[in-house]
């Protein structure tokens, strides 16, 4: 595929890398809340249901923007939509940082949701205008590297600001931070249109019709746990409160699942080409976090037996990157950046699903400071794993079925 546009490959990569860095910055401020849960219940007296619906209110914008942004992009380009999207995130801190009244972050929160979300899609947009379809899983794989160094820290460093200098400076700190990434998104990335010739309903339709791409992202989304209900938010409180680790070393831990799915996105993505199948990679990862998760909950376990295992959660949750290229293999070529899209927005709604139930689970179990509570809602996880990878087994055997039929 050429570029879209005439330009320098240096230009290309320069744009390959701010995407990427807004990829980083947006996952800084997904993880947040969970460094500051206490802060926020305590500023805002909430209790954690409500918190949890504070967390998950975030992937309902960012899972319902994908669609019009994903228009956008094709409309516009990426240098207008990612830079209004990255002043979004902004304009949603400001009132974490300024209002008093809960109503006020709570939509704060969702519009940090709905701008974060031209982050992956712009990542999407990009690379397919600029490398070719044979690389894109390749380039999606280490643009996800990029980005979850920001989930890095957003673990124990934005722990240590926030010890010294209180939530709302580092709040207002990573603010000043978005407008300086605005303006560099302005100023590097060029004009990149491109011209649609059929209308976008009935590529809509063309994707959501077919059923293994919806089944994909369903059963994707159902293996999202690990990621975004646990490593998010729910793990740090988790990890203080049940096994009883101090505060730095609770945020830190589960920063071991964003390192470990910056080695993931690489090596799950060759694992996959060198075995063949992306599905069987799929649930390879899957069995695997559902054994940790179980194992984790059965019996007290050592910080580092703990790191390692998040470290191999970490990279077994870049089955994601599989699970959506998979998806946009099942349509035609004209609309597989649509499809990727969706994909990724079916996928990560299921992340307001767990934060909300482990959130009500917790609350209605005794409290955020009950381990018992937090060990019932924590294991949400392990089980809508088993879900996914019984999807996933279902998907694999009907796909080598009809291989054989083909053969035959």
């Amino acid at each position: 595929m050429k570029p879209i546009f005439s330009n320098s490959r240096a230009v290309v990569w320069m744009v390959w890398i701010i995407a990427s860095v807004f990829y980083a910055y947006q996952y800084i401020l997904r993880v947040m809340p969970s460094i500051m849960l206490n802060d926020i219940m305590q500023q805002f007296h909430i209790d954690a249901a409500t918190f949890g619906q504070f967390s998950g209110v975030y992937y309902i914008g960012y899972s319902l923007m994908h669609l019009p942004i994903g228009i956008l992009l094709d409309r516009f380009g990426p240098r207008r939509i990612m830079t209004g999207c990255i002043l979004l995130t902004v304009a949603g801190l400001l009132p974490m940082i300024l209002a008093e009244h809960w109503v006020y972050p709570i939509g704060g929160r969702i519009l940090v949701g709905m701008g974060s979300s031209a982050a992956i899609l712009g990542v999407f947009k990009i690379i397919r205008m600029t490398f070719s379809e044979k690389r894109f899983p390749r380039m999606l794989s280490f643009s996800v590297t990029i980005g979850l160094f920001g989930a890095i820290y957003g673990g124990g460093p934005v722990s240590f600001m926030r010890d010294i200098f209180g939530f709302q400076t580092v709040a207002l700190f990573f603010a000043l931070a978005g407008l300086a990434l605005a303006g560099a998104t302005y100023w590097i990335v060029p004009e990149m249109k491109s011209s649609l010739q059929t209308s976008v309903l009935s590529d809509v339709k063309e994707v959501l019709k077919n059923q293994r791409v919806v089944w994909t992202c369903v059963f994707a989304g159902l293996m999202v746990g690990p990621l975004e209900g646990f490593a998010d938010v729910w793990g740090t409180t988790f990890l203080k409160e049940v096994y009883g680790f101090d505060s730095a070393l609770s945020a830190s831990l589960p920063s071991m699942i964003f390192i470990g799915m910056c080695f993931g996105a690489p090596v799950l993505t060759w694992i996959a080409d060198r075995i063949g199948s992306y599905l069987a990679a799929i649930i390879g990862a899957g069995i695997a976090m559902s054994a940790l998760f179980f194992l984790m909950l059965a019996a007290p376990i050592s910080s580092g037996i703990l790191g390692a295992s998040f470290l191999l959660v970490g990279i077994c949750c870049a089955y994601q990157i599989l699970a959506i290229y998979k998806a946009s293999t099942y349509v035609r070529e004209h609309v597989a950046g649509l499809t990727t899209a969706l994909a990724n927005m079916i996928i990560m709604i299921f992340g307001y699903a767990f934060h909300s139930i482990i959130g009500a689970i917790v609350q209605s179990m005794g409290g955020a400071n009950n381990p018992h509570a937090l060990g019932l809602g924590v294991a949400v996880i392990p089980i809508c794993l088993l879900m996914g990878i019984g999807g996933f087994v279902f998907l694999f055997i009907n796909e080598n079925r009809k291989i054989a039929v083909k053969q035959d």
